[in-house]
C-alpha cells in the first residue's frame, strides 16, 4: 500500500525551515516500509510503501503510537491518505 502521511505541529505553532524534524519522523518509522520524505517545512509530508498487507487504519495507528516519541511529541497526524494500492490486482482478460 502506498499512504502519504501529513503531520503538522500540535501546538499550532510555524515550523521552522529545518528537515530535521522530518528526518527524526523517518527515522522512527518502521524499517521494512520504503519510505520518502517528501516536505519538511511548515507541515511534514511523507510517502510511506508498506508492502505487507496493511489497512490505513493499522498504518495511522502505527504513526500515531511513533509521535508519542518524546523527540517528535510536539508532532501530530493530520492525515493518512492512501494513493495506491498493492500488487493484488488481477489483470483483466489475461488467465
Amino acid at each position: 500500500m502506498l499512504v502519504e502521511l501529513m503531520m503538522r505541529r500540535a501546538t499550532g505553532e510555524r515550523a521552522g525551515n529545518s528537515p530535521v524534524d522530518g528526518i527524526r519522523i523517518l527515522a522512527l518509522l518502521p524499517r521494512r516500509w520504503r519510505k520518502d520524505l517528501r516536505q519538511a517545512t511548515g507541515e511534514i509530508v511523507i510517502r510511506v510503501h508498506t508492502d505487507e498487507c496493511m489497512t490505513n487504519a493499522q498504518i495511522r495507528a502505527e504513526v500515531t503510537e511513533i509521535l508519542t516519541d518524546p523527540a517528535v511529541n510536539d508532532w501530530e497526524l493530520v492525515t493518512c491518505h492512501t494513493l495506491a494500492v498493492g500488487h493484488h490486482e488481477r489483470k483483466e482478460g489475461k488467465s
